[in-house]
């Protein structure tokens, strides 16, 4: 199936979901977040739902993140640039919904994207080999390329894998991805792709 297709589908699935299942799932998706081999890092970089979109509710991770003491990264989106900044989480920043709901910091620290140990990714859709298909704009791929080798990327999805999702060279796959019912762990994959 292509990406369009693809995009159409699970925009159609997630359309479908009540906000009672919408926050169901997300909190099952932070409890099987917290079995991950990444709660060591210092630096954890979470988007911020767009609820229009029905995207996992990150609220939950953002509390285990808190109570872990984790320096909490968020971004702001320049749709001119198709680039993202990023500024740490303070206890005074102060977040305004953008023309497209996504809620931004209005200002704060930048940081760089090499310092960024683990990234919490949105999507629409993955397969079983750890690809991912967004909303199509590419904001998370130029993102994830700039992060260190060693950063950790891990998808967070409503719904199981598809079997394999046409990528292209400048796609980043996913280290793992969190469902609500399990952990699909792609590391080895990722390794032998790049190997």
């Amino acid at each position: 199936m292509d990406k369009k297709t693809l995009r159409l589908k699970y925009k159609k699935l997630r359309e479908t979901l009540s906000e009672k299942s919408i926050d169901e799932m997300s909190l099952q998706i932070a409890n099987q977040a917290l079995k991950l081999p990444i709660w060591d890092k210092t630096y954890y970089h979470i988007f911020l739902p767009i609820s229009s979109k029905k995207e996992v509710n990150t609220e939950y991770l953002l509390h285990i993140l808190q109570g872990k003491d984790k320096s909490i990264v968020i971004s702001k989106a320049d749709f001119s640039s198709g680039e993202m900044q990023h500024f740490l989480m303070q206890e005074n920043t102060v977040l305004k919904t953008s023309e497209y709901g996504i809620p931004e910091p209005i200002s704060g620290i930048k940081l760089s994207p090499e310092i960024i140990d683990v990234v919490f990714v949105p999507l629409l859709a993955f397969d079983q080999n750890g690809h991912r298909i967004g909303y199509g704009k590419g904001f998370y791929d130029r993102f994830l390329e700039k992060c260190s080798s060693k950063s950790l990327f891990i998808g967070l999805s409503f719904f199981e894998p598809e079997p394999k999702i046409m990528f292209e060279s400048t796609d980043v796959p996913l280290n793992f991805c969190v469902t609500p019912e399990k952990i699909f762990d792609f590391k080895n994959i990722r390794l032998s792709l790049y190997d």
